[in-house]
C-alpha cells in the first residue's frame, strides 16, 4: 500500500534514511518536518502495518537547499526533483521502489509535470540505481563534483509519457 507520509510516520523514515545514509544525507526528526513542510510529493509504502519505505520529492518552488536540487532550479522552469528514496533492506528487490516512482509518474501526470529529475551517485558509481534509473527512462543531463572532489554526481532527468488510452 502507498499512502502520504505523516508525522507518525517521522521516526521510521529518519531509521530507514539512517540506515542508507551513505547514499543520502543525514536527516533528523527536525529536519525530515522541514523537508516534508516543504514537499510536492511525500509518500510511503507499507508491508502491513510497517513502513517499508519512502520516496520524498520536491517542485521547483521548494527552498531546499541541497546542491543537486539548486543545479536543477537553475536550468529548468517545471519539474519534479526526487530528493530521497529509500526502501528497508528486508524488502529490496520486492518492487517496493519501483511501485513508489510509478505512484510518482502518475502524480506528475495528474499534475501537469512534464519531467522529474534526480541525480545518483557516478563515481563512485552507485550502478544499481543507475540500472533503476534507466529502467524508468532518465537519462543524464549533466554531472557535477561534490565533497571537494570526492564525489561525482549524475544529474538525470525524465520525461513523464502523457496517460495511454
Amino acid at each position: 500500500m502507498i499512502r502520504d507520509a505523516t508525522e507518525t510516520d517521522f521516526d521510521r523514515i529518519v531509521d530507514l534514511n539512517a540506515a542508507s545514509s551513505h547514499l543520502t544525507s543525514a536527516m533528523n526528526p527536525a529536519r525530515l518536518a522541514s523537508l516534508h513542510a516543504q514537499s510536492a510529493y511525500h509518500r510511503v509504502t507499507c508491508v502491513g502495518d510497517n513502513v517499508a519505505g519512502f520516496l520524498l520529492v520536491f517542485d521547483q518552488n521548494a527552498s531546499y537547499d541541497s546542491v543537486n536540487y539548486r543545479w536543477f532550479v537553475e536550468r529548468y522552469e517545471h519539474f519534479l526533483y526526487i530528493d530521497r528514496i529509500v526502501v528497508d533492506e528486508s524488502y529490496r528487490g520486492a518492487g517496493l521502489g519501483s511501485a513508489l516512482y510509478r505512484d510518482l509518474f502518475e502524480f506528475a501526470r495528474d499534475s501537469g509535470v512534464q519531467m522529474i529529475t534526480c541525480e545518483y551517485n557516478r563515481f563512485p558509481l552507485n550502478a544499481v540505481s543507475r540500472e533503476f534509473h534507466a529502467s524508468f527512462g532518465f537519462s543524464e543531463v549533466g554531472t557535477q563534483w561534490l565533497e571537494g572532489g570526492k564525489k561525482q554526481v549524475s544529474q538525470q532527468m525524465a520525461f513523464v509519457a502523457p496517460e495511454q488510452p
